[in-house]
């Protein structure tokens, strides 16, 4: 089984810098890679302010942040990413724009460099066929916010072989998390389940059956959520949302997982939730204020 000591991780928004911290403070050396040299800048900002938030909380102490953030090193050259043990792409939830990351990276590939996605929905094995390394190739999926969230989805494809995956559930217990084996079909178990919820939340408001804050408030103290499935779906981002919609409805050719029309038209808009400052509440002010 391959010792795994360095990790890529290609892409740092908000997935890429917290599969970063986690992996800086178990002791990897970490590669942080990104198209856009402020993404990078941002990003070690967000962890070292992440992390002095962990010492003010008793979590880490101020020698163990320090040693870990010295782990992290920031490169836009794909060379230095492929000669680490282990690559995480991180990126956007597109196919092509994924496909694009592994044939950039692969010519700077070791020959027994793990390559991993942290998708949310993607085709592992439809991925992991445009590489040269189908069998050293799986899904590695995080949750959001990574430090906080204990799961990580990892996900074999057709071809993926069992050195593969052992070395990727080490990664995750040294982390100190536990991982679901999921099988390569559209979105896995979590969002299988969760996106579908959210959606027929979406349709429950373009109905009219209730509006968002009756909506959240219902699924808060009637089952217990602890977070409105309006509010969640902001949280992760409505395009995310969206995106992991039609991955279902186009992979699974069932009309109970057509996207509504209504996550359509916000994405449209451009009201992606947190991120933009827009979705099904509006986050421009002091306290967010539902949109409906």
């Amino acid at each position: 089984m391959a010792d795994i000591k360095s990790v890529g991780v290609i892409g740092a928004g908000q997935m890429g810098n917290g599969i970063a911290h986690v992996l800086a403070l178990a002791e990897y050396d970490v590669v942080l890679s990104d198209v856009s040299a402020d993404a990078l800048t941002r990003a070690v900002d967000t962890i070292r302010t992440n992390m002095v938030r962990q010492v003010s909380r008793g979590k880490i102490d101020e020698a163990t942040m320090d040693t870990a953030l010295g782990r992290i090193v920031t490169s836009q050259d794909m060379a230095v990413v492929g000669q680490t043990d282990l690559v995480i792409e991180s990126a956007t939830e597109r196919e092509t724009i994924k496909q694009a990351i592994f044939e950039d990276v692969q010519p700077h590939l070791k020959p027994t460099t793990i390559l991993t996605s942290n998708t949310s929905s993607i085709s592992i094995t439809r991925l992991a066929s445009r590489t040269d390394r189908p069998e050293r190739f799986m899904g590695f999926h995080f949750m959001n916010p990574v430090p906080v969230m204990p799961l990580v989805e990892l996900i074999r494809g057709i071809a993926t072989d069992q050195p593969t995956f052992d070395a990727c559930q080490t990664v995750v217990d040294k982390l100190g998390k536990t991982s679901a084996s999921a099988e390569d079909f559209p979105a896995f178990i979590v969002n299988r389940i969760l996106m579908p919820m959210i959606n027929e939340a979406v349709y429950t408001l373009y109905e009219g059956v209730g509006n968002v804050e009756s909506i959240d408030s219902a699924m808060k103290l009637g089952a217990n959520h602890p977070m409105g499935p309006l509010q969640l779906a902001d949280f992760i981002g409505l395009d995310t949302c969206l995106a992991i919609m039609n991955v279902l409805h186009d992979g699974l050719a069932d009309t109970k997982y057509r996207p509504c029309p209504l996550l359509t038209k916000y994405v449209e808009a451009g009201w992606l939730g947190r991120k933009s400052q827009r979705g099904f509440y509006d986050y421009r002010g002091d306290v967010p204020v539902p949109t409906r």
